[in-house]
């Protein structure tokens, strides 16, 4: 479980790292626009991520 879970997060900093590296002034506009959100819709973001995660994950298995 433990491995299972460090290769998980290993490929969620390679998939996070990967537009900054690729398109840094795009990463960095689309950075600006969510720091202009308010709370709800920045929590709302974070939801919509965590279900989609959830779904795949029961999807996946």
């Amino acid at each position: 479980m433990g491995t299972t879970f460090l290769m998980a997060f290993a490929l969620m900093l390679v998939i996070e790292g990967a537009l900054p590296f690729l398109a840094p002034r795009v990463w960095r506009d689309t950075f600006r626009r969510i720091t202009q959100l308010t709370d709800g819709q920045v929590r709302f973001i974070g939801l919509t991520s965590m279900l989609v995660g959830l779904l795949m994950l029961l999807v996946t298995r």
